[in-house]
């Protein structure tokens, strides 16, 4: 039975390192793709991206909290999941905000750059999404960066989507349009995790 246990301890630990190694690789990845496209949401004056670019914060703030989780206590991780929770629901209000904003405001994004960071932010949430698919049933802080992935991917799609309406319209309203939906995906989102993180938390 010591063996066992020992053998146990040994897998759990094992599985800890290679759960807080994935994790490091998409907090780096969406650390460097919030950079990348909030600084082509400035210049492209688009909605979409920046919306997308707050997304990938969020979800570095997300993985950061679950790297600290790792090997806590269940009421530790629970908070820890509250408060990612939190703050992706603030920024959700915040991108609905800016994007209702944008509905006043004048000029047109710039579709090119719209699809080409697009593009590269589908491609580097797909990766994230495919390491990440392990957790899909794991534990809440571990869950919630698998929902992040899988929700980033849907806001991806959602700018090119933009890209392409901006530049057949000739129109900046599909922008903002995508900018509000994608707000609606964080909120929801975040919601979810704010009640099973309370709902955890009321567990004695």
């Amino acid at each position: 039975m010591a063996g066992c246990e020992d053998k146990c301890g040994s897998d759990l630990e094992h599985a800890t390192r290679q759960e807080r190694r994935i994790l490091i690789i998409v907090l780096l990845i969406n650390a460097v793709m919030f950079v990348a496209e909030f600084s082509a949401g400035l210049v492209s004056g688009s909605t979409a991206l920046l919306a997308d670019s707050l997304d990938m914060l969020a979800d570095a703030t997300v993985y950061a909290l679950g790297l600290l989780a790792l090997g806590r206590a269940r009421h530790w991780r629970a908070r820890a999941a509250l408060t990612s929770g939190i703050f992706q629901l603030l920024l959700g209000l915040g991108i609905a905000a800016e994007a209702i904003w944008e509905t006043f405001a004048n000029g047109l994004p710039d579709a090119a750059t719209m699809g080409i960071f697009g593009v590269i932010a589908l491609a580097a949430n797909t990766l994230c999404f495919l390491l990440l698919t392990r957790f899909r049933d794991g534990e809440i802080n571990l869950r919630a960066t698998w929902v992040c992935s899988r929700n980033d991917m849907i806001g991806n799609v959602g700018v090119l989507l933009a890209a392409a309406l901006v530049a057949s319209t000739g129109s900046s309203f599909p922008d903002t349009v995508i900018g509000l939906a994608i707000a609606v995906v964080v909120i929801h989102s975040a919601w979810r995790i704010v009640i099973e993180a309370k709902e955890q938390l009321q567990v004695r």
